[in-house]
């Protein structure tokens, strides 16, 4: 059973079977308060199984805000330490194109867009489905002025996700186990440099 977690929009736990159904989930629409909610939610979800039957930790790697974004990756990776299983790290759009391109109104070439503030939306162009099941991601997601995102697209259908199921995350992680896929690196997609840089050196001062 697979343990997923997402803090890209809000925040999302969910338990969901290899086989892909869906056995717990939990979330919160709010794109703030991620540390103090992701606890309350763990535990909601986790009584529902025995914990010991959670074999994979699930982790959505944004595109997201930094602070939110790293405070669920983190949250996956300690219980996964303490349970001594591996982590899945998943790219979150992948969780609502595999969504839409499941559903009955699919569509193809189809486009994800998430608010990523700063009057910017951060988009992915999925073009159906691949051999094994996976949403096929046609170019790198990018950081697009939300004025200028429908020119972007250029006539791409697309949806504008304000929250994200853990669960559609757990599927993508699915079935990217079974075929033995890693989707994407530890590193989370920030799209954009955090506002806090480290100082600048101190300039010397000649004798």
């Amino acid at each position: 059973m697979i343990l997923a977690v997402d803090t890209s929009l809000g925040t999302a736990v969910a338990l969901v079977g290899a086989d892909g159904t869906v056995r717990a989930s939990a979330a919160t629409a709010g794109a703030l308060g991620h540390a103090e909610i992701i606890g309350d939610l763990l535990r909601d979800v986790l009584a529902e199984v025995d914990p010991a039957e959670i074999t994979h930790v699930a982790t959505g790697m944004g595109p997201g805000p930094f602070t939110g974004l790293r405070i669920g990756i983190a949250a996956a990776r300690a219980f996964a330490l303490g349970r001594g299983a591996p982590v899945l790290p998943v790219p979150s759009h992948f969780a609502p194109a595999l969504a839409h391109l499941t559903s009955d109104a699919a569509s193809t070439p189809f486009a994800v867009v998430t608010d990523a503030r700063r009057r910017e939306v951060a988009v992915s162009v999925f073009d159906g489905l691949d051999a094994d099941g996976l949403p096929r991601l046609t170019a790198e997601t990018v950081l697009v002025a939300r004025a200028d995102a429908e020119a972007h697209l250029a006539g791409t259908p697309y949806a504008e996700v304000t929250e994200l199921a853990a669960s559609d995350l757990g599927r993508v992680a699915a079935r990217a186990l079974a075929a033995g896929r890693t989707l994407t690196g530890p590193e989370p997609l920030y799209l954009r440099s955090p506002d806090v840089q480290p100082p600048a050196p101190r300039k010397k001062v000649g004798a």
